[in-house]
This record gives C-alpha cells, structure tokens and sequence, in this order.
C-alpha cells in the first residue's frame, strides 16, 4: 500500500475489499460461532459437534449448503463500511504520523501497528451490532426447531424491542478488546510481508499476485492468532440470554476458566484459521484490484 495514498481511496477499496472478504469466508464463520456457543456436554454425552468437520457436515444435512451462510446479510450490508472504514481508519492513521515529517520517509512496523491499531478503533461502532445479529442468526439450528429470528431486520428490531440500543450494542467492549490489537497485527503483517517480497524482487519490480495472496492471508492468520480469545468470549457474551452475565466479559471469561479451561479461548480456531488465509486474500486482492482501477480512472482522488 502506497505511503501516499489517499484515506479516501483507502476507504473505497476497502469496501470493495470486505465484500470480497465476506463471499469468500462466511460458511467457515458461521461453523467457527456454533463451535463456539455450543453447550457443554452433560457428563457421559456426547458434544453436540465433534470438530470444524463434523459440524460443517451435521448443518449441510440438516440445513443444505444454505445453513452454512445463515447470517451472511448482517455481515454483507455492513462489511462494506466496516471494512471501509478500517483500511481509511489505517490510512488516517498513518497520515497522522507523517504531520510534521518529510512525507517520504517511511513509517516503522511499530507506526504501522499503531494505524492498524487506530483502524479497530473505527471500526467497532458499526462492528458490534453487526456481529450481535449475525451470531445470534447463526446458531439457530434447522430442522424441527422454532425459529426466534426470521432474518437481519427481525433480529434488529427484536433485540430493540427487548433491550433498546443497549442490546443492540451489547458485547461492544468485547469487540473492541477483539479488534484494536487484531488489527494493528493484520495490517502491520500485511506490510511487512510485501516489503519482504520488493526487496526480494528488486527495488523496480513490482509485487505480484501471489505476494498479495499470501501477505493478505497471512496477516488474516496474524489478526486471528491475536483476537480469538476476545471473540470467543465475545460470541458468548452476545448470543446469551439477557441478565446472565451481569459484569460483562469479565464473567464470561470467570465462567468459561472455572468450566472449560483456557483452551475454551481458542474454540472454533481450526475454522478460523481455514477462513482467515483465503478470506483475507480475497480482501487484499479486491483492495489492490480496486485501488489500480482508481488510480487510472480518478488519480487526483
């Protein structure tokens, strides 16, 4: 990503970006949240999913391939502006540390970070409800089973109707300890691969597609291994019944190390990591695509 780009064009192929993002990794997402809310096993019974396989296979059989991309509204209306919002959150803040420099010096790993950092920041106010309505669309199981939520709006209104903006928001902080250090990794990973690729390649070569798709999905790796515990507790939070956890994340996370263990903070991680490579690939690539497209077509932007 250039030094010099424009917060503007960050936010337009940002957007184009996510939308590639939510396409290319919203079945293994809604696998990663049922393994993750799923209730524990009594003593003797078996868990109501064996692993990332046999629950993708277990909500085929009951749902069709549809199942897998129940929720994918909430994400897909909103991942637009919220992957928009991220990469011109990233691209502001990296302006921000050039005030006051000479615009061609090139910021460290620890500036990049602090971007990427600043772009969680940003993100979070329209993240949140976002991914309260999509969690709670996604463990609705099939078959027999009534339905609480008929849909995106359904669930919004609903949980307005039930807690107001509150339940909306509910799990805000969560989400916001998930994504400001996850996202000063994600970007800072990114960078620093492509950096690695050009000076492989030579100061006039430029990064070619496969240097994009494994930096994009290697920092989708690097944002995960960073925020799966905060969105495991998170995931919990906002899929509860109103009232259970009176404190907040702090008793989600009480009550999952005194039934399951610190292991229980990296439940759903095989999923993750399986969506976070081609996801986040996509993502950059889209961004890259994009950004090209409007370099020629409005270079003054």
């Amino acid at each position: 990503m250039g030094e010099h780009t424009s917060p503007v064009k960050y936010f337009l192929c940002g957007g184009f970006g996510g939308i590639c993002t939510v396409l290319a990794g919203h079945p293994l997402d809604t696998i990663k949240v049922r393994l993750q809310t799923m209730p524990t096993p009594a003593p003797g019974e078996q868990p109501m999913f064996k692993g990332t396989f046999d629950c993708a296979a277990k909500t085929v059989k009951r749902e069709g391939f549809r199942g897998l991309y129940k929720g994918m509204s909430a994400p897909l209306t909103g991942v637009a502006p919220i992957f928009a919002i991220s990469f011109f959150g990233f691209g502001l803040g990296k302006r921000l540390q050039q005030i006051g420099t000479d615009p061609s010096d090139k910021l460290t790993y620890g500036q990049l970070f602090f971007a990427g950092a600043f772009s969680g920041v940003f993100t979070t106010s329209i993240m949140a409800p976002g991914e309260r309505i999509k969690c709670l669309l996604q463990i609705q199981q099939g078959g027999d089973q009534p339905k609480k939520y008929d849909g995106m709006v359904d669930c919004a209104k609903k949980l307005y109707k039930e807690g107001g903006l509150r339940g909306i928001y509910k799990g805000t902080c969560a989400t916001l300890l998930r994504d400001v250090p996850a996202s000063g990794m994600y970007f800072l990973t990114y960078e620093y691969i492509q950096d690695k690729a050009k000076e492989r390649a030579g100061p006039d070569a430029k990064v070619g597609l496969l240097s994009t798709i494994f930096a994009g999905g290697m920092a989708g790796i690097a944002n995960w291994a960073v925020g799966m515990p905060a969105d495991v507790l998170k995931s919990r939070l906002q899929t509860a019944p109103e009232g259970m956890y009176k404190n907040g994340i702090r008793d989600v996370f009480k009550e999952l190390m005194r039934k399951e263990g610190p292991l229980a903070l990296y439940k759903g991680v095989t999923p993750v990591m399986l969506r976070a490579f081609p996801a986040n690939a996509a993502c950059f690539i889209g961004f890259e695509v994009f950004m090209k497209f409007l370099n020629v077509v409005a270079p003054n932007l």
